[in-house]
């Protein structure tokens, strides 16, 4: 049975990335998967102290940071799946810390600043085979997006994430709704019909897509 984690690395629990985070763990559940669903919000954890614990010669962390928080359970456990799917929200053109975060204690440890075979790659600590899936939810549409310059901003997790875990793909979902009632804040620069279209009419799209994503990286090889 493959084992699944999946991350929500946004504060809200119930709203757009975790509904594309729970369609996503259906669709692993589907096909057979152990999966494991983490708010991270509940988390108490910090980015890279630059202890370099990892770096130092004959160290014994095997690839996972030494830090000791409420991320190191969650650091294991990505390093014993078969697959990770982890959401985001897009706050002001970036992932949130949360999410970026992780991946700062996920990544920077398991490599070394030592030469390995190839010589544009460094020795990793930890050579892992993970399937890997981001979610990104945006209250942009696409085209603002690219003026944004946003694919240009995810693409060193993407790239990274597939250099070191062999395979990683995204699911984006755009120009979502934000607020229960829009009244209430000052967003008048918003058509909230527009708003009410897409989520009534594409969200439940991008949530099939969401179930896709979670049945098609577990079926996946690793």
């Amino acid at each position: 049975m493959k084992k699944v984690i999946i991350l929500n690395a946004s504060p809200r629990k119930n709203w757009n990335t975790a509904k594309m985070l729970k369609e996503a763990q259906k669709g692993a559940e589907s096909v057979g998967a152990e999966v494991e669903y983490i708010d991270l919000v509940n988390l108490n954890y910090k980015g890279c102290i630059s202890c370099f614990a990892c770096k130092r010669i004959g160290n014994t962390t095997g690839g996972l940071c030494a830090y000791k928080d409420d991320l190191r359970p969650v650091l294991e456990k990505i390093l014993q799946a078969d697959v990770l799917i982890m959401g985001t929200p897009i706050y002001y053109s970036y992932q949130t810390g949360m999410f970026r975060n992780v991946l700062e204690r996920l990544f920077f440890a398991m490599m070394t600043y030592a030469k390995g075979d190839n010589p544009t790659f460094p020795k990793m600590l930890l050579n892992k085979k993970l399937n890997v899936g981001f979610v990104y939810t945006m209250n942009c549409n696409p085209e603002q997006a690219e003026m944004f310059n946003y694919p240009a901003i995810f693409a060193p997790d993407i790239s990274t994430a597939k250099r070191f875990f062999g395979y990683c793909e995204t699911l984006t979902a755009y120009n979502t709704y934000q607020f229960n009632d829009y009244s209430k804040y000052m967003a008048d620069m918003i058509d909230e019909s527009v708003k009410a279209k897409q989520r009534d009419e594409q969200f439940p799209k991008d949530l099939e897509k969401a179930f896709d994503l979670g049945k098609r990286l577990v079926e996946m090889e690793n």
